[in-house]
């Protein structure tokens, strides 16, 4: 998974989280790889849920997930990712107000 930081996502302007204590937690489900601004800092704090090698047979595809700022939405991928992750396991409905489209980028993902 990749988390967005060092923007808006991760600072002071997304008050109320505790960023380190998010990042700390969504690590011990699966790895996370830390990325500079995504440039969707109106989402500020942005997840993208990679699926796993198994995920991505099955069709699943990488989910973009905003506004990712509470303790229960930080469980609930947790969760999702514990269960086996886009294309293994159904997304939490908690997630859904969430998810929106991927952004046309011209850069990989970081």
């Amino acid at each position: 998974m990749v988390v967005c930081r060092d923007c808006c996502c991760g600072t002071v302007k997304v008050t109320g989280t505790d960023h380190a204590a998010q990042t700390a937690r969504l690590r011990e489900a699966a790895p996370v790889r830390v990325s500079e601004c995504l440039d969707v800092c109106e989402r500020a704090n942005v997840i993208v849920v990679r699926p796993s090698a198994g995920g991505r047979s099955a069709g699943g595809r990488p989910v973009w997930l905003g506004l990712v700022n509470d303790p229960a939405a930080t469980e609930a991928v947790a969760d999702w990712i514990r269960a086996g992750g886009p294309g293994l396991a159904p997304r939490p409905a908690l997630l859904d107000r969430h998810v929106f489209p991927a952004p046309r980028r011209t850069a990989p993902l970081a």
